[in-house]
């Protein structure tokens, strides 16, 4: 018995494991190292989840799409046909509206980072006051649903004249992808080191030569991923681009869903207009894994 009155800790015996990892406080026991027997486990259970999230509803998407009949207990349809894809393909005006919609997003995603890049800056690099509040208000959009911002945005406009109108199309859109943008960017620039853009100044370097030789290089990870988001919500963006434009102005999800029934819910048709908005979406998705490294879209999402 000690002098405390408490019984010593005896020391665990060779070979045998000791029961938790203490932290440095002694008040919480540490997390288990990942090691190499972990990995089958975290691969098999990543790739499940693709395989159900991604990969099962894509195929229910693909077989709906070209099913004549297709009734319970039957596992697939049990006749084929591509009526549903001539019925979207065939309209003269699926086209232009995919003409539309991809212009409309390179230019939201332009507008998009050269907004996005001073208040980035900013949020990033100076203190100021009400900063926090800043910055929830930056994501208010986010917060906010679109259905209520676009009616809000669209009364608006109509005063203003920019209702049914690619400009205000464009700048509805705004809305939805600048607190993205300047997310990801004031995350690139706090990860920035001072020391770089000191020495550059100490160098004699000019404002304009700092932030094209020094600050851009390096925030091109963050702006590549905020530019990819901000293509991606201009393209599939509906509810703004609906209440603000329509009918004048006509993108691809605001043609396709032209196509589905409001009295009716049908699946074939139902199936090829979210293919559709779909395969664009993963051909970005991909060329930009083939394009950009690993680091960089994770630099990009602020984990640096």
């Amino acid at each position: 018995m000690s002098p405390t009155g408490l019984t010593p800790a005896l020391p665990a015996p060779p070979g045998s494991a000791a029961p938790a990892l203490a932290s440095a406080s002694g008040d919480q026991p540490l997390r288990r190292p990942f090691t190499q027997a972990d990995r089958p486990l975290v691969a098999g259970g990543l790739f499940l989840g693709f395989f159900l999230v991604v990969v099962v509803p894509a195929l229910l998407m693909a077989l709906w799409s070209v099913a004549e009949r297709w009734a319970p207990p039957d596992l697939v349809p049990q006749s084929y046909t591509m009526a549903h894809w001539h019925k979207i393909t065939g309209d003269a005006g699926i086209f232009r509206a995919l003409l539309n919609s991809t212009l409309i997003a390179v230019a939201v995603t332009a507008l998009t980072s050269v907004i996005a890049l001073p208040t980035a800056w900013a949020l990033a690099r100076f203190p100021f006051r009400l900063k926090r509040l800043v910055e929830i208000l930056v994501l208010a959009p986010v917060i906010v649903p679109g259905l209520i911002v676009a009616v809000g945005v669209g009364q608006v406009f109509l005063f203003l004249g920019l209702a049914y109108s690619v400009t205000g199309v464009i700048l509805v859109q705004l809305v939805g992808t600048l607190p993205f943008m300047i997310r990801l960017m004031a995350a690139a620039f706090s990860a920035i080191p001072d020391d770089l853009i000191h020495a550059a100044r100490a160098l004699g370097a000019r404002p304009h030569r700092i932030l094209l030789h020094v600050v851009l290089p390096l925030a091109v990870p963050g702006l590549l991923a905020g530019g990819l988001l901000s293509f991606v919500g201009s393209f599939e963006e509906f509810d703004k681009s609906f209440i603000v434009g329509a009918p004048v102005v006509e993108t691809l999800p605001i043609k396709l869903y032209t196509f589905l029934d409001p009295y009716s819910l049908q699946f074939p048709t139902a199936a090829v207009v979210a293919l559709v908005l779909l395969v664009p979406v993963l051909v970005i998705f991909v060329l930009a894994g083939r394009i950009m490294r690993d680091d960089l879209l994770s630099a990009g999402m602020g984990k640096v």
